[in-house]
């Protein structure tokens, strides 16, 4: 299939898609429409017939309402910020014109600028399954609700008040929600729709064409573009760039890596590699614990970690465990640098997974690590279990207050009113998701895009303490970039802190100040 120019007057732009995904559209409609009609929709077929409509479906019955567009002035230190908050939709079609899926999107665009200079940045998390609100409401948006899960509870007041760290000093910000996260919805009946976005591939067509149609609505396809992403986002964020310099000619001027996952095979069941990654956040982990200061824990601290991890390390990890010699070695060094006893370490042959690590750390007070910032530790509903703990002190008590806290933003403050749940995580689209026949990696797009456009930048940023993707895991993988690919184009950053680690007041605002130097 080739790309199909259209007549300005066409409702849909056709556009590649990958492998089995076959093509998808995203709406075209008159800039007349969108004071009656959500952005990015069609009338039905009878409509385009000239025909009387037929009996709505139960998808259009619970159609997402007409974008809203609201002038906000934010009040912050130093300084005053007037801008246009736009809460609203697009909508995908298939290749035979069906409606597939309404993606919702949350838009601040800062009043007096030149629209042709002023840089722009969209931002998705990860999961798969996991709404936009992270990234908004906890790090880069105009309004930001304390995350720090060591002082959150489901119960804390759930209203978020000005952000003093909001990127929108420097760059518009365009949050995504993915189909099923937040309020986004699927339109299509059948399930050919639920697999093709339910998988690496459709998924990335779908931001391809979410990202393009914004621009093209609110007239931005000269801005200078970004593109943020968290976690999964490290699959998404490198393939999405590709999808947009090949496929939708976006171009892309920088990527910015928040906790990623660039390759799963890294930490497969049967990897070496996956202890290798997560021992310096364990001993990262430890050092906190025994720091009477919070937060004083610094990668430079972990220098020693890093060496013997890299070195001799992996090298008894090869050896095997038919290495009694070596065996013992790594586990009693592995003990002593962890805190984990020294018994349980030569029984596991100092190799710790995730789930023994989080719950051996602090067995004796019954207390149970987190697994996206082990710095924070709960209680152990099952103290004297030996089966994976199930719950996690550092994600779980924040879903009650940050739903709460985004539903109330879009509701109240920027008067849009969804029908339906609000999906701050769900859970089904994990366990949907075709990943495909192996797992999946976005290193090979990240050597593309990086080779495709030499003024192209990335920025990772990582917390000491996140188990779930630890720092020294990217720092593996980018270590084997090409040279065209080093510093300063490719930088990363590690700060106190987990996966989240702009929870933290330091954190986020250091991080804050690399994505403002990245941007100038």
């Amino acid at each position: 299939m080739r790309l199909t120019a259209l007549r300005p007057t066409s409702l849909a732009l056709i556009l590649f898609a990958c492998g089995v995904m076959g093509s998808a559209q995203a709406d075209d409609p008159p800039a007349r429409a969108e004071a009656t009609t959500p952005a990015g929709q069609k009338g039905g077929s009878g409509e385009r017939a000239g025909q009387a409509q037929s009996t709505p479906s139960a998808a259009e019955q619970h159609r997402l309402p007409p974008d809203s567009s609201t002038g906000q002035k934010l009040e912050l230190p130093g300084r005053t910020l007037s801008f246009v908050a736009t809460a609203g939709s697009i909508r995908l079609f298939d290749d035979k014109g069906e409606p597939q899926a309404d993606i919702v999107y949350t838009s601040y665009q800062l009043d007096g600028t030149n629209r042709s200079t002023r840089p722009v940045t969209f931002f998705f998390n990860g999961g798969p399954g996991s709404s936009s609100a992270w990234l908004q409401l906890g790090n880069a948006g105009p309004w930001r609700l304390p995350i720090n899960a060591d002082e959150v509870t489901p119960s804390t007041f759930p209203e978020a008040t000005p952000n003093a760290e909001t990127w929108l000093d420097f760059t518009d910000l365009v949050f995504i929600d993915p189909v099923g996260t937040g309020y986004s919805r699927f339109v299509a009946t059948n399930d050919d729709a639920r697999k093709r976005l339910y998988s690496v591939d459709g998924d990335v067509n779908a931001l391809g064409l979410v990202v393009r149609r914004w621009l093209e609505k609110h007239d931005r396809l000269l801005s200078p573009k970004y593109i943020a992403g968290e976690s999964y986002g490290g699959i998404r964020g490198p393939k999405l760039v590709h999808e947009l310099q090949i496929r939708q000619g976006i171009g892309v001027k920088g990527l910015i890596m928040v906790s990623p996952l660039f390759d799963y095979s890294q930490y497969a069941r049967t990897s070496l590699l996956q202890h290798v990654a997560r021992l310096p956040s364990y001993v990262a982990t430890q050092r906190e614990a025994k720091s009477s200061v919070k937060g004083s824990v610094k990668r430079s601290d972990l220098t020693d970690v890093e060496a013997y991890a890299r070195g001799e390390f992996l090298a008894d990890l090869i050896k095997g465990q038919t290495d009694k010699e070596a065996t013992t070695r790594l586990a009693d060094k592995t003990a002593a640098l962890t805190g984990i006893d020294q018994a349980v370490s030569r029984r596991l042959a100092g190799r710790f997974d995730l789930a023994v690590f989080r719950r051996e750390f602090d067995r004796k007070n019954g207390r149970l690590i987190g697994n996206y910032d082990a710095s924070v530790r709960g209680i152990d509903p099952y103290p004297d279990s030996d089966f994976p703990p199930s719950g996690d002190p550092s994600s779980d008590t924040l879903f009650a207050p940050l739903t709460s806290a985004t539903v109330d933003l879009l509701t109240r403050k920027l008067n849009w009113r969804p029908d339906g749940s609000y999906e701050l995580l769900n859970r089904t689209i994990g366990q949907a998701w075709d990943f495909g026949r192996s797992p999946p990696e976005s290193l090979s797009e990240l050597r593309h895009i990086l080779a495709t456009d030499p003024k192209m930048k990335l920025l990772v940023g990582h917390g000491l303490f996140d188990l779930v993707t630890p720092y020294f895991g990217s720092q593996m993988v980018l270590d084997q970039l090409p040279p065209f690919a080093s510093a300063p184009r490719v930088k990363l950053v590690v700060f106190p802190g987990g996966h989240m680690f702009y929870s933290r007041d330091a954190s986020r605002q250091a991080f804050r100040a690399e994505v403002e130097a990245m941007m100038k």
